[in-house]
């Protein structure tokens, strides 16, 4: 009898689980029309005293600077920036490289694991990485909702080691165009991303047993009768 939670459904559960989530982070915070909206949205402009144009070059400039093959050094088209805030850049590359990593390294992995339990007949892996994907969601969603702050302190607090993320705008103006509600509505975003890859999970389990039952139903016609 094949057993959901075998070690290799468990490992390709949790394989699923980081690419989805990396997946998510990825695509969320290179997904530069939110920022754009959030800006006429959250009054970035008023907020900086920046107008848009600006706002958005000095923008786009940070997340290239993020990307895989980016640039090595960060250059703000029009805002300065201190020493220790170009040293928080830096670790907040080496936090989008991990997850662009992890989301091609565990996409990869992803793809091959399917391909093996499809050969095999056996989508029970799909269940469980549905049940997990979606733990996380529900979890971060509510603590979001309680204290949004203190998970946004939290989260920097567990990532980086020095207290560098806290700017100041008279020598980080890039904070001035970079508000928490920006940040919220990415964790929001990538929340949803992650709850929609669980649902993809649990649909395609669904197919999977629905074919198998077909497959057997038409095996079990066509044997002969006693």
């Amino acid at each position: 009898m094949k057993r959901t939670f075998s070690p290799l459904n468990l490992l390709l559960a949790l394989v699923t689980v980081l690419f989805v989530i990396s997946a998510a982070v990825v695509l969320i915070l290179h997904f530069r029309p939110l920022y754009s909206l959030d800006v006429d949205l959250l009054d970035i402009p008023a907020l900086s005293g920046l107008p848009r144009e600006e706002i958005l070059q000095n923008y786009d400039a940070l997340i290239d600077y993020n990307r895989f093959f980016g640039p090595s050094q960060l250059h703000f088209p029009t805002l300065a920036m201190s020493e220790t805030g170009r040293i928080h850049f830096e670790e907040v590359k080496r936090v989008f490289l991990f997850f662009e990593g992890s989301c091609f390294v565990c996409g990869v992995l992803f793809l091959l694991g399917a391909v093996y339990r499809h050969f095999h007949r056996d989508p029970r892996w799909l269940r469980l990485a549905g049940i997990l994907t979606v733990a996380l969601p529900a979890l971060l969603g509510l603590l979001i909702a309680l204290n949004w702050q203190r998970v946004f302190v939290l989260f920097h607090q567990i990532v980086f080691r020095n207290n560098y993320w806290i700017f100041d705008a008279a020598t980080d103006p890039v904070i001035t165009i970079l508000p928490d509600a920006y940040f919220m509505h990415c964790a929001v975003g990538i929340l949803l991303l992650v709850v929609l890859g669980s649902a993809a999970c649990f649909a395609a389990y669904a197919v999977a047993r629905r074919k198998d039952a077909r497959c057997a139903d038409e095996a079990a016609r066509k044997q002969p009768r006693a």
